[in-house]
């Protein structure tokens, strides 16, 4: 259990100040109406709050901070609340302020020569990618909670998503952003520009910060040419040990066009047959392994199906893959993804679910899954591993289901030992313990044994220059 660190409870005097400051209607003080957000969508964190303020300008932000550092009360910053490991739910004492920025919703401005939008943080990211595709454009960063996840949040946990082998992640889609300090101050750094070498780059500080050093209130998103041509594929694949190859060639072939790649294993599929309504079985015949990829371009009549049909028939050929279907459609296209997406959705009625967000160099996944498996086995005898994910930037979901029967409560016991004897292989094998979910309240703890000293203690020092009181969303990440 991650420890809380010591504050002094908020005076009402304080409470009343930040009030006044976004106004009755804005402010929520009773504990039942204050519950959504205090939990996160997965049940595992819960807290407590003394109040939970939404602001609707960065300057309300920046009274509320100037206040809340003079005071040395304990803010939490929360976009949608969609993250997975507690970084945005405030802890059980009761003593922190929730600042939401849901109210932040503002489109500040398009720009088409420069391919970027400016969008306030409490923007959802499903309504910014509406907003580019209205304007001609491409917005990639693609995530299972974007309906509801919000640009600040996206960009405090550097989120990652399906796209990132061709786009990269959050913090490669940021060229500026606008931040108040924790002093009440706002840095200003809306530039559009692709190029500025003048010093340090303080915006990739604050992304995937998750709120310790500062709140993002505004950000300038990069944008792209629209998909006009896109073509989905689905192998399968009798061995996980040959996925790296096939992944290879078709980076090889295929070049920009290959946007992404992902990897699920059978009894994933099986999953989300059984429990995922109208989903079907992509293939014939199972398959141990899948494959699923995008190829897609910008411009009309740039031949990917022929592409896709020469990469597949090479894949056979040289026995990294076993069979191939190509969505004759975009709608089949989507009921492909479809199967990707339900995957850590429809674990769920297949009891709980012990989860790992990690990343290893791409030809190191099926060592890590086959070292991995071996340790489950030992350690839970009977549980299902369901490793799916991203191969195309290294980054697997290693979620582990519980044994059929087993009690749920006994099994979520063995959560810190797994993780623990998990994350050992990935350190081995020179990977992250955390790809693109962030480190939060979950591991925290975590964080010395997968970092060097000098690392820890350069991160110290920064997050002790940006927020000497400590109040910013104190005891996630450090």
């Amino acid at each position: 259990m991650t420890r809380e660190p010591k504050h002094e409870p908020p005076s009402q005097d304080t409470i009343d100040a930040l009030v006044r400051i976004v106004g009755e209607a804005h402010a929520i003080r009773e504990e039942e109406a204050m519950a959504p957000y205090l939990v996160e969508w997965r049940d595992r964190y819960r807290g407590k709050a003394a109040l939970v303020l939404k602001p609707g300008e960065t300057s309300e932000v920046a009274t509320i901070l100037k206040h809340a550092n003079e005071a040395k009360t304990p803010i939490v910053p929360q976009g949608g609340n969609t993250g997975l490991v507690g970084g945005q739910i405030p802890f059980e004492s009761g003593h922190e302020v929730v600042v939401s920025l849901e109210r932040l919703t503002h489109v500040r401005d398009i720009d088409l020569a420069s391919n970027t939008m400016t969008v306030e943080a409490g923007l959802v990211l499903a309504l910014a990618r509406q907003v580019a595709a209205s304007a001609g454009r491409l917005f990639p960063l693609s995530i299972a909670s974007e309906g509801s996840a919000q640009i600040g949040g996206v960009l405090a946990t550097n989120a990652g998503g399906m796209a990132v082998l061709a786009y990269g992640s959050a913090r490669d889609l940021t060229l500026g952003l606008e931040v108040v300090l924790a002093d009440g101050r706002v840095w200003n750094g809306l530039r559009s520009l692709r190029k500025d070498n003048s010093g340090y780059d303080l915006k990739d500080l604050f992304v995937g910060s998750e709120g310790t050093l500062g709140i993002i209130t505004a950000a300038v998103l990069r944008l792209f040419p629209k998909v006009v041509e896109r073509v989905t594929c689905m192998a399968g694949l009798s061995a996980l040990e040959t996925a790296p190859a096939f992944f290879v060639r078709a980076l090889e072939r295929s070049g920009p066009a290959l946007t992404a790649f992902e990897i699920m294993p059978r009894i994933g599929m099986e999953f989300v047959l059984r429990h995922g309504g109208s989903a079907r079985d992509p293939l014939p015949s199972p398959y141990p392994w899948y494959a699923l990829f995008d190829l897609t371009s910008p411009r009309e009549g740039e031949a990917l199906q022929r592409l896709a049909e020469t990469l597949l028939g090479e894949g056979l050929e040289a026995g990294e893959i076993d069979g191939a279907v190509i969505a004759s459609s975009l709608a089949q296209g989507e009921e492909l993804w479809r199967l990707r997406e339900l995957m850590s959705e429809m674990q769920k009625h297949e009891g709980a679910s012990i989860k790992h967000d990690i990343a290893v160099p791409v030809a190191r996944v099926p060592e890590l899954v086959a070292r991995a498996n071996q340790l489950v086995e030992l350690m839970i005898p009977g549980a299902r591993p369901v490793p799916f994910g991203h191969l195309g930037d290294g980054n697997i979901h290693y979620n582990v289901s519980q044994p059929p029967g087993m009690d749920r409560a006994i099994f979520l016991n063995y959560w810190e030992a797994l993780n623990a004897a998990v994350h050992e292989v990935v350190l081995d094998l020179g990977g992250s313990i955390s790809a693109e979910h962030g480190i939060g309240r979950l591991k925290r703890d975590l964080l010395p044994h997968a970092k060097q000293p000098i690392e820890l203690e350069l991160m110290r020092k920064i997050k002790a220059a940006f927020d000497p009181n400590f109040i910013l969303n104190p005891g996630k990440l450090l």
